[in-house]
C-alpha cells in the first residue's frame, strides 16, 4: 500500500498556512528525505539527516525549523561550509518564510561587516552563516545566540572537510542546551557521529541511501591518460557534449588557468575559487545559471553551493582530494529527478584512488575507450557489460604504471 504522506506534503504534520505557501512555490511532491524528516523535526527532536547530495536537504530542515520558530517564538541558527551554499539557502528559506512574517540573515565571509551588524541589530528570525564569519560576530557580542532554539548543522561532513571543527564546538557551546539540533549531510564519518554524541540529545537516525551512494541517474566514466593529454581531451568533450558543463580542478590557481584556456577555445566560461571576491563568485554562477557561461570550472569550495538543475556533465579534469568529494562533486548533475554524466580525468598512477572512489560508492565506474588509446576519440565510451565480465579481469583493462620497459611492452602487447 502507498504511504501517501510521500504524494504530496499533506500529512506530514505541517501547518495549513505553511502548507499555503509550499504549494504557491510549486513544492508538491517531498523527496525521501524530506517526508521522512519533516514529521519527526516538526516534533522537535533532534536528528541526523543522510541523504545524497541534490536530494532536498534544504526544505527537510527548513519547513520544520520555520514551523516551530513561528510556533514558539524563538530563533533558528543555520551553519553551512561556503558562501555559495548561505546564498543558496537564504534563498529557499525566504521563499517559505517571507510571507510568514520571518526574517533572514547571511553572515558570511567577504561581505560586509557593517552591513551584517545592522542586519543582526534587527534580530533576525534565523542566521544562515559560515562559522569563520559568525566567530567574528561572537568575539564582540558573546551573547549573540544565546536565545537559539533550533540549530542546523547543514553539509556537516563538509565542514568538518574544511576543518572548522573548532569553530563549530565554540558556536554550539555558546547556544543554550535546551535546544533542537539538526545536523544532515551527504555522508557519515565518524567525525559527525563525536558531534551527535556530544551535542545533541538522543538524535534519530534517517539515513535514504547509504553513506557515499550516488544518483542512479548518474553515468560515470573514468578516462586514463596522460597529464599532458588532459587539455586536449577535454576539447573533445566540450565540443561532444552541447550544454552546460561544470569542470572540477584540484587548486584555485589551476581553475584559473584552465578558465582561461577554455576561453581560447571560444567557449563562454567563468570560475569561481577562493580568490575570487563574494562577487565574483556570485556572478559566475549567475551567469552559469542563466547560460551566459556555458562552462563553468571550480575547485571544491563549489561542490556543495551550485543549485543548477541542468547541468549536463560533470567533470573532474582533477581527481578530488577524497572519495567524499567525489561524491558531493557528480552530485552537481542529475538533480531535481533528471539524467546526468560524470567524467572524471586520471593518470597511470592513480589506480588506487579510483579504486577508493569505487569501493566508497559500491560501484565500477566504466572505463573510456579514450582510456586505451588518446588518438583514438569515438563519440560514445565503451560500456562494460553488467554481470557479464568479472570485477578483476576489467580492472585489468585499466592503464598500469609502468614498472618496466619489458612490463610495459609486454602489457601494450596484451592490450
Amino acid at each position: 500500500m502507498t504511504d501517501k504522506s510521500t504524494l504530496n506534503f499533506y500529512g506530514l504534520g505541517i501547518a495549513p498556512k505553511l502548507l499555503e505557501i509550499i504549494e504557491k512555490n510549486r513544492f508538491t511532491t517531498p523527496t525521501p528525505i524530506q517526508a521522512k524528516t519533516i514529521p519527526l523535526a516538526i516534533e522537535g527532536k533532534d536528528l541526523i539527516g543522510i541523504a545524497q547530495t541534490g536530494t532536498g536537504k534544504t526544505l527537510a530542515f527548513g519547513i520544520p525549523m520555520m514551523q516551530n520558530i513561528a510556533r514558539q517564538k524563538t530563533r533558528g541558527l543555520v551553519l553551512v561550509p561556503t558562501r555559495e551554499l548561505a546564498d543558496q539557502v537564504e534563498e529557499v528559506l525566504l521563499k517559505i518564510g517571507k510571507p510568514l512574517g520571518l526574517k533572514t540573515a547571511m553572515i558570511i565571509g567577504g561581505a560586509s561587516m557593517a552591513m551584517q551588524v545592522q542586519a543582526l541589530c534587527g534580530r533576525p528570525h534565523i542566521i544562515v552563516a559560515t562559522p569563520g564569519r559568525l566567530i567574528d560576530h561572537l568575539s564582540t557580542k558573546p551573547s549573540l545566540l544565546q536565545s537559539m532554539g533550533i540549530v542546523v548543522l547543514d553539509e556537516a561532513d563538509r565542514m568538518l572537510d574544511m576543518g572548522f571543527a573548532p569553530q563549530i564546538e565554540k558556536i554550539l557551546i555558546k547556544i543554550p542546551k535546551d535546544r533542537q539540533t539538526l545536523l544532515f549531510s551527504a555522508t557519515m564519518p565518524k567525525s559527525i557521529l563525536a558531534i551527535a554524541n556530544k551535542h545533541m540529545s538522543l538524535p534519530l537516525q534517517v539515513e535514504i541511501a547509504k553513506s557515499g551512494t550516488t544518483v542512479k541517474e548518474i553515468d560515470q566514466e573514468v578516462i586514463f591518460l596522460s597529464a599532458i593529454d588532459k587539455r586536449k581531451m577535454l576539447k573533445v568533450l566540450l565540443d561532444r557534449y552541447k550544454g552546460s558543463i561544470l569542470v572540477f580542478s584540484r587548486t584555485k590557481w589551476g581553475a584559473k588557468k584552465l578558465a582561461t584556456a577554455i576561453r581560447h577555445m571560444n567557449y563562454t566560461a567563468s570560475e569561481i575559487h577562493s580568490d575570487r571576491t563574494l562577487g565574483q563568485r556570485r556572478s559566475a554562477i549567475e551567469g552559469f545559471k542563466k547560460g551566459t557561461h556555458r562552462i563553468l570550472v571550480a575547485t571544491d569550495i563549489a561542490a556543495r553551493g551550485i543549485d543548477v538543475n541542468n547541468i549536463e556533465v560533470v567533470i573532474n579534469y582533477d581527481l578530488p582530494g577524497t572519495p567524499d568529494d567525489y561524491v558531493h562533486r557528480i552530485g552537481r548533475t542529475a538533480r531535481a529527478g533528471k539524467k546526468g554524466k560524470a567524467i572524471s580525468f586520471a593518470t597511470a598512477d592513480q589506480q588506487r584512488d579510483v579504486r577508493d572512489i569505487e569501493r566508497l560508492i559500491r560501484t565500477q565506474i566504466v572505463v573510456g575507450r579514450e582510456s586505451a588509446d588518446p588518438k583514438t576519440l569515438p563519440h560514445e565510451p565503451k560500456r562494460a557489460q553488467r554481470g557479464s565480465t568479472p570485477r578483476r579481469s576489467q580492472s585489468r583493462s585499466r592503464p598500469r604504471p609502468q614498472r618496466s620497459s619489458r612490463t610495459s611492452s609486454h602489457r601494450r602487447h596484451r592490450r
